[in-house]
């Protein structure tokens, strides 16, 4: 692509758009707010006194068949996701999508196949994956300082004030639910670690209209690992994250977030703790620069196509067992 500057055109003013991913692409200097569409005026007049987009839409299509736009960033409700990124690649726009990319394997491959077929970028949004601490992590599991790896933990709550609402997490024709929501960090979590998917799953929910509003379920992999995931919106937690080794143990709080809280290895033959201090990263900056950085140098993966393929198939598999 012969250009330096990426157009970005924005379908819906979700939450985490408004919140995080707008301001990150503010921020970028190679990335330019340059159309937002909601079917809501009131939310679209709002995008554009908050952030001077040059177009706006009241229709999604009418912004995908805008031919300045480069690329789409998907922030809308989890049912949604496989239309809009097959019409987005159809108009050749390139795609930052919120995960769960999909709501099963199967469709994460449509979604995929149509992307190499139009010849553009497409990657779940899974902003972590960026950070300082998540790249550090990578860097002390491939050296094997805790030796081969037995066990993980991972846990992402936090507390709804209220089900009493019409909060889309909570809506089961979106696709909501504490998996979808925030389980699926740990998931993804796994599947970095990993690369594979597990042979066995065992799952237990609470539900409330029909979504899951908390979730546990302990995974075993073919190499022995065993992993354990916990998700949902009834509890606080400090996102926590333990992988266990035949050496010691790794322990990092607040796994998927901006903290500059330290990851603290922990050797036990010899009891020895080291700490490694972690700049603070801003996630989604980091995101929106990795992403942009893509498009503009021509790649059209970054996270693994197949990572997204399997991670979403194990999301399914989880929910179709899981017991209440």
């Amino acid at each position: 692509m012969d250009k330096r500057i990426i157009n970005w055109g924005i379908l819906g003013y979700a939450g985490i758009a408004r919140k995080h991913v707008l301001p990150a692409m503010r921020s970028c200097a190679n990335a330019h707010l340059y159309a937002i569409a909601s079917r809501n005026k009131e939310k679209l007049d709002e995008a554009f006194s908050s952030f001077g987009f040059e177009r706006t839409y009241l229709s999604y299509d009418e912004l995908l068949e805008d031919p300045k736009v480069d690329a789409v960033y998907i922030p809308l409700p989890n049912r949604l996701h496989k239309e809009w990124v097959m019409k987005a690649a159809k108009h050749k726009k390139s795609i930052l999508c919120e995960k769960p990319l999909s709501l099963s394997a199967d469709d994460c491959k449509e979604m995929i196949d149509i992307a190499k077929e139009n010849h553009v970028f497409l990657m779940e949004a899974f902003m972590y994956r960026f950070t300082n601490r998540t790249q550090k992590l990578k860097e002390l599991l491939s050296s094997k300082v805790i030796g081969d790896i037995k066990t993980i933990k991972s846990s992402y709550r936090f507390y709804m004030d209220s089900f009493e609402t019409n909060d889309i997490r909570l809506n089961k024709d979106l696709a909501g639910g504490a998996l979808h929501d925030v389980g699926c960090y740990p998931i993804n979590l796994l599947g970095m670690i990993t690369g594979k998917i597990p042979t066995k799953i065992k799952a237990v929910k609470n539900t409330y209209q029909g979504v899951d509003t908390s979730l546990s379920a302990i995974l075993k992999y073919d190499s022995g690992i065993i992993a354990s995931i916990d998700c949902g919106f009834d509890s606080q937690s400090c996102l926590l994250t333990e992988i266990s080794g035949t050496k010691g143990s790794i322990i990092m709080r607040d796994s998927f977030l901006d903290t500059d809280a330290p990851i603290v290895a922990v050797m036990n033959s010899t009891g020895k703790l080291t700490k490694y201090e972690i700049p603070v990263s801003a996630r989604y900056e980091d995101e929106v620069q990795a992403v942009t950085k893509a498009i503009l140098s021509g790649s059209k993966e970054l996270l693994p196509w197949e990572e997204s393929v399997k991670n979403n198939q194990l999301i399914a598999d989880i929910l179709a067992i899981a017991e209440e």
